[in-house]
């Protein structure tokens, strides 16, 4: 079930980070990168973060969940993780499904490793279009990907 998930809960914010470190981790084995800042988040940046975040749930266990922001017209997807125990299963197809049906005529905007196939096939399975590479430390590029909505 998709449910918005109430980060500003500190319970919540330790289910959030249980999802999320074991996910980057291995987001930074693909991309040859431990310096992700998601990877050095606690409770309290979580819980004093300003996105917005959705999870998908199974009873109490929180799969995977996404995050963004809106600013300027614009949905800057900040996170998009799931249990490693959970991948294939498509939860992360479902959450971006999601937040692209609440976008309405916004503009899509999100970042991933360059190295991160996967991510990469999914966000363009979904018609998402590469912008530009940007390079985030000597040698680590992330490949900024957006997706303008057709009205309907």
């Amino acid at each position: 079930m998709i449910v918005k998930l109430d980060n500003k809960n500190s319970v919540m914010a330790e289910k959030i980070l249980n999802v999320q470190l074991p996910a980057y981790q291995i987001e930074a084995k693909i991309i040859g990168f431990e310096g992700i800042p998601q990877l050095k988040d606690t409770v309290r940046d979580i819980t004093e973060c300003r996105e917005t975040f959705v999870g998908y749930t199974s009873g109490d266990e929180l799969l995977g969940f996404i995050s963004y922001t809106v600013e300027d017209g614009a949905i800057d997807i900040c996170r998009l993780v799931v249990d490693p125990a959970h991948f294939r299963k498509g939860i992360a197809r479902e959450l971006l499904e999601h937040v692209l049906e609440i976008a309405g005529n916004n503009k899509v905007i999100v970042s991933t490793g360059k190295k991160n196939v996967p991510a990469l096939n999914l966000y363009q399975s979904f018609g998402f279009e590469k912008v530009k590479d940007a390079e985030v430390a000597p040698g680590v590029f992330i490949a900024i990907l957006e997706k303008r909505l057709k009205i309907r």
